[in-house]
């Protein structure tokens, strides 16, 4: 039996068929991964956040300084100290909270350029961080079907 022939799954395998089974499978992985709905969370949604972890005291260094879900992308151990926050483990613990919400895995600073290209919902959120109609008209389905067709 040929390549071109060959049974998959009930329908013959090889040329327009099983692209459209690849398509099928990639937009079916979009929906599955869905963007985190804290992308869409006001300022006091992200303070309410910050007090269900267990620090009330940062609550207003987030509102202050307008963090909503958008912006939460952003925070990490670098960005702590400017809003104020300046207790390691309490950045440590919050800097992983964020990331765990969001999704997305532990930036190595040893990370090998040779190596393949993050996990893709690190580099969408690095994609939505932005600000404008392009990032806002972004959606997670969209950045897949551009940037790993």
């Amino acid at each position: 039996m040929s390549r071109s022939t060959q049974s998959y799954g009930g329908r013959k395998r090889g040329g327009r068929t099983h692209a459209r089974k690849t398509i099928a499978t990639s937009n079916k992985m979009a929906q599955q991964m869905a963007e985190p709905n804290c992308l869409h969370w006001s300022c006091d949604d992200v303070a309410d956040w910050i007090e269900q972890l267990g620090f009330p005291q940062y609550r207003e260094c987030f509102t202050r300084n307008l963090i909503n879900g958008r912006k939460l992308i952003i925070v990490d151990c670098s960005h702590l100290p400017l809003l104020g926050i300046t207790d390691f483990e309490h950045m440590k613990l919050i800097a992983r909270s964020v990331r765990e919400l969001l999704g997305i895995e532990d930036p190595f600073w040893n990370r090998s350029i040779s190596l393949p290209p993050r996990e893709p919902m690190g580099m969408f959120l690095e994609s939505k961080s932005i600000t404008g109609p392009k990032a806002d008209a972004l959606t997670y389905a969209k950045f897949l079907k551009v940037n790993y067709k």
